[in-house]
């Protein structure tokens, strides 16, 4: 019989664990597959490890990986792929916005023969308006700048096949956005559309410093477009400032009219400095990234994992 590896990134999800695995085991019961319910504790400070070391005990199928610290979401997504032994891996959330209903549809579709089975969220019930405006152009954006189509109102709500799996492992970069990864995998991928409900308890852990740096990682990881519009303002400052000389010496030889003025200088320093602080910005972002990688260090540590495994 094949097995179904479900993997749940958690951080201070104490209330929805239980309904959670109990969801799941109630839509995974009717389906002819074996699964196992790895979850990777990113650190949580609340009850969700005491939680998960009680199913661990009431059922074999259960898997926890406690990481050392919180490393973020993608990397707690990383460390469950990488743990992870199924014919068929499921990544998703634990707060119930991924419903685990959707679970039949996803393994009716890899049966059809699709490896990637990605999931778009239409809609998320309650958000305001706002976040929904902001996602809208996120997206948009982000396709602008990137050469990899990023499907708007993607999730990492998703089934992948184990040749998905094995070829993500090889993917090793710390900044992660694992949407444009698995997008720009290619293999057999199809999309269903979902709405996604609200959370069963709690807040968001996502805040908006930790949206700010998910979304700056979208646009860096898959585009040297900042690169090259430093590249197109550095012109556009060169050209600006010889034309500025021509003038300068135009009022000064021909028509006689050259008035000292601060003002005018000052604005000149503020202008050109103020576009060559942004350019060097843009290098220091990916100049950044070149440092984290040159390191080598490793992704994510474990401090507990599942029985059977080795730390990857």
């Amino acid at each position: 019989m094949k097995l179904v590896s479900i993997v749940v990134p958690v951080f201070n999800e104490e209330d929805n664990i239980q309904h959670f695995y109990e969801s799941v085991c109630e839509n995974m019961a009717p389906l002819p597959y074996d699964f196992e319910l790895v979850f990777v504790d990113d650190g949580s400070k609340d009850r969700s490890r005491e939680i998960l070391r009680s199913l661990e005990q009431k059922d074999k199928r259960v898997q926890s990986i406690f990481l050392a610290r919180n490393s973020g979401h993608q990397l707690a997504l990383t460390c469950g792929l990488d743990h992870a032994d199924g014919d068929a891996v499921i990544t998703m959330d634990g707060d119930m916005q991924h419903p685990p209903e959707l679970i039949p549809v996803l393994l009716k579709k890899w049966e059809e023969g699709y490896e990637v089975v990605q999931t778009i969220r239409k809609t998320t019930q309650g958000v305001s308006a706002m976040k929904k405006l902001t996602s809208y152009y996120y997206y948009k954006v982000l396709n602008m700048l990137s050469n990899v189509h990023i499907q708007e109102g993607g999730s990492d709500f998703r089934l992948m096949d184990k040749v998905v799996v094995k070829a993500f492992r090889r993917y090793r970069e710390h900044a992660r956005f694992i949407r444009g990864m698995i997008g720009a995998m290619g293999f057999r991928q199809v999309q269903i559309e979902f709405v996604a409900p609200k959370r069963y308890a709690g807040v968001s852990k996502f805040s908006p410093r930790k949206m700010l740096n998910f979304a700056i990682d979208g646009v860096l990881a898959y585009s040297v477009i900042p690169l090259r519009l430093g590249l197109y303002i550095g012109t556009l400052c060169g050209i600006i400032s010889l034309l500025m000389i021509i003038h300068v010496l135009i009022a000064k030889f021909i028509l006689n009219d050259a008035v000292a003025g601060w003002a005018t200088i000052t604005a000149c320093i503020l202008f050109f400095g103020g576009m060559q602080m942004m350019v060097l910005g843009i290098l220091g972002e990916y100049l950044g990234r070149v440092f984290e990688e040159v390191k080598q260090r490793p992704l994510y540590l474990i401090a507990r994992g599942k029985p059977k495994d080795e730390e990857f």
